[in-house]
């Protein structure tokens, strides 16, 4: 399937045909259902060189792939190319923030432990690529995909990790959307697997506040009092 798509994406280029950001979407797409994510730079490189508009949906599969591979600077810096694309509005600098806050909170790259989760077949790569698929919604202000993704992700029959639900707590608190949030809240704290971690709540506040949203976290913080767990950050504004 790989072969034949890039035989037919070489077979374009060399045309000379005019392909448009959806193609180099799919192809990107490709490589990461198959796990080769170190191709999937080389699509984005090619975009540029062709001079085409990336989309949110581009990013979000650059974006995907470096955070799965465990390429810290090659994160930043894709988030610094979005940062700069003259197409970027609220929705994107939505994405962003929550990238950056996902990566702080989660411990994510830089991690020592395996490419596959403990005790569950299913790989970093797809749980990230869900992670960031709820975070690519929430760009685009689709509330409604967020509650199917995190259904599909609850319906697995693998264990889900602490950093899926920083992942949805996240969007739904920088959305706002706090009576979703206190719903995940209570499905971690009801949750066996992963058992309700405050640890990791820790680190969502203590990103919050590193990232610059101290409403949002001061938010946070009232919602898991609520909850009776009280949060305690390490963290410094500006830091």
């Amino acid at each position: 399937m790989t072969d034949k798509a890039e035989r037919l994406f070489e077979r374009m280029k060399d045309a000379d045909l005019s392909m448009n950001v959806l193609v180099y979407n799919e192809m990107m797409t490709l490589y990461m259902s198959v796990g080769e994510l170190d191709k999937v730079p080389t699509i984005a490189e090619e975009l540029k060189r062709q001079n085409v508009s990336p989309d949110l949906f581009t990013y979000n599969l650059r974006i995907s792939a470096a955070a799965a591979s465990m390429e810290l600077e090659g994160f930043k810096g894709i988030l610094d190319d979005m940062s700069k694309d003259s197409n970027s509005n609220e929705g994107w600098a939505l994405y962003r923030n929550l990238a950056t806050i996902y990566v702080d909170a989660s411990q994510l790259v830089g991690s020592t432990n395996s490419m596959v989760e403990a005790e569950a077949k299913i790989s970093q790569r797809e749980w990230i690529t869900y992670d960031f698929l709820v975070f690519l919604h929430t760009g685009l202000g689709s509330r409604e995909r967020i509650k199917d993704i995190w259904k599909s992700m609850q319906m697995t029959s693998q264990r889900m990790t602490s950093r899926n639900y920083i992942c949805v707590l996240s969007s739904y608190l920088m959305c706002g959307e706090l009576k979703d949030a206190g719903e995940i809240v209570d499905q971690w704290q009801r949750s066996k697997a992963p058992e309700f971690d405050i640890s990791a709540c820790n680190r969502l506040f203590d990103a919050l506040l590193r990232a610059g949203f101290t409403d949002t976290a001061d938010t946070f913080r009232e919602l898991m009092m609520e909850k009776n767990c009280i949060l305690t950050s390490r963290a410094s504004v500006g830091e």
